[in-house]
């Protein structure tokens, strides 16, 4: 029989087959091989016990796609959720997760939900700033149903997965987005307005449409991984059609002068916050390739 992997809790893969939901352990050649199933992966089962919807995996089929972060398989873009207020939302985590979803040639949707807590408007700004990056916003109300249907459109046909920090609605949103699973919520701490985290492993969720949300564990810090400094300037799309003017060849944008980055900054043509982010990921990574450096230095004395 032929399914899919929608959850795996220690050592046992559960595998939906049609309306059906199997109990299976997979075959110990996949260890020979050192391949591990995933979830999101299409497989070939055997049926052990009907009654007891308890099978083996004796096949895992070809996959479009693997993503290391989360280690999921057959995803074809990601949403990354933040909260408008309570918390506030952290861009420079969020520019992290986009980071990571590109370096894996995964698309992002950006999703600001408590919409009915924004009683200042600040998501248009939000949106505004990461729209004028290329990436497609919006901004909803788990709470009020606010801006669902649009979400469910942005869905439909893909297998998507689901990210963003404790705190900021995920498994309430994803409760509005399908009737079966109802996702475990957890409520704010009003002394830090963090959460807590409600999602234990990653899980796959039919949803209608075509669709599948594949919710995985809140995160609350990314480092940046297989990523060199000079190569962070092209996961931000807008710095492109600025760099042109900048006046030296392979310009970092950080203390050089004559960039065209940095007056583009100045002008409001790309976003200060955005810029500020960009500047303390690339020393970050500087730091991070010094160490390495001095690293391989000390080895190369011995």
């Amino acid at each position: 029989m032929r399914g899919r992997i929608i959850k795996g809790i220690a050592g046992f893969y559960y595998v939906r087959c049609g309306d059906r939901v199997y109990e299976c352990r997979a075959k110990g050649v996949f260890r020979k091989d050192n391949r591990k199933p995933l979830v999101g992966d299409w497989v070939e089962m055997d049926v052990l016990d009907e009654s007891e919807a308890l099978g083996n995996i004796s096949q895992l089929l070809p996959r479009d796609s693997e993503l290391i972060r989360p280690a999921v398989a057959n995803v074809d873009q990601a949403l990354v959720i933040f909260a408008v207020v309570k918390p506030q939302p952290n861009f420079n985590l969020l520019d992290r997760f986009l980071i990571m979803m590109a370096q894996q040639g995964v698309r992002s949707i950006i999703c600001f939900n408590k919409l009915d807590m924004d009683t200042e408007g600040i998501h248009r700004e939000y949106r505004r700033i990461y729209e004028a990056c290329g990436y497609p916003t919006l901004a909803v109300s788990a709470k009020q149903g606010t801006g669902i249907e649009a979400l469910q459109a942005l869905l439909a046909g893909h297998t998507t997965a689901v990210a963003g920090p404790s705190g900021v609605g995920k498994s309430s949103l994803i409760n509005c987005l399908q009737s079966g699973v109802v996702m475990e919520t957890g409520e704010i701490s009003a002394k830090i307005e963090r959460g807590k985290h409600t999602t234990r492993h990653s899980e796959l969720i039919a949803i209608g449409d075509g669709a599948y949300i594949l919710d995985t564990p809140g995160f609350s810090s990314l480092g940046l991984f297989d990523l060199e400094k000079e190569q962070l300037a092209g996961f931000y799309p807008e710095f492109a059609e600025h760099e042109r003017r900048c006046r030296f060849g392979g310009c970092a944008h950080i203390q050089e002068r004559d960039c065209g980055v940095k007056a583009a900054v100045a002008e409001g043509a790309v976003s200060k916050m955005r810029y500020e982010n960009y500047c303390l990921l690339y020393g970050e990574l500087s730091r991070m390739q010094q160490r390495e450096g001095n690293r391989k230095q000390r080895g190369g004395r011995y």
